[in-house]
């Protein structure tokens, strides 16, 4: 959920050509062997200029990344879970790493603590089956020393999509 505050305002205005390129970067990379170059031609610019943009915002903190939307059922990983674990506080960093050196974890991170939710570090497990899934689980267990965790098998993927900052005009 997107929750619009001050703090979220955009203080200074874009250029033309950077709000080109958020409206397209928005609508994905093209499917192509030279995304940054299609993208490119199709807002009307020079590949570098629009690399240069992309640089600057990273460096500037308004871009964190850019990552592919995967849909782990269609690539035949029909086994997925979200695994929380409960880790002491000054263990967090080394036992999430630990875990996010699994080929089969796509993310790990940490979350905090609640009186009812003691779990703290969160990681998504994909296998190709639900049992997959488990051998993996009971694996990082074994090598963390974390016995205290939960398995929330995913049942359903829903659908993902980007989020809109340009809209359609």
């Amino acid at each position: 959920m997107l929750r619009m505050t001050k703090c979220c305002i955009m203080k200074e205005r874009i250029s033309d050509i950077e709000r080109n390129i958020l409206a397209a970067l928005q609508k994905g990379l093209p499917k192509s062997q030279s995304p940054y170059k299609d993208m490119a031609q199709k807002i009307g610019i020079d590949t570098e200029q629009l690399l240069k943009v992309l640089e600057d915002w990273k460096g500037r903190g308004k871009l964190r990344r850019i990552g592919a939307i995967v849909n782990h059922f269609k690539i035949g990983l029909s086994g997925a879970a979200m695994v929380v674990w409960q880790v002491e506080t000054e263990r967090i960093k080394q036992v999430g790493e630990l875990m996010a050196g699994f080929d089969e974890v796509s993310h790990a991170y940490e979350r905090q603590r609640s009186e009812v939710w003691p779990f703290s570090l969160y990681t998504i497990v994909h296998g190709k089956t639900v049992e997959n899934v488990q051998q993996v689980v009971e694996q990082m267990s074994q090598k963390s020393g974390i016995s205290s965790y939960r398995v929330l098998v995913t049942e359903k993927e829903l659908k993902k999509v980007p989020p809109t900052y340009i809209a359609d005009e």
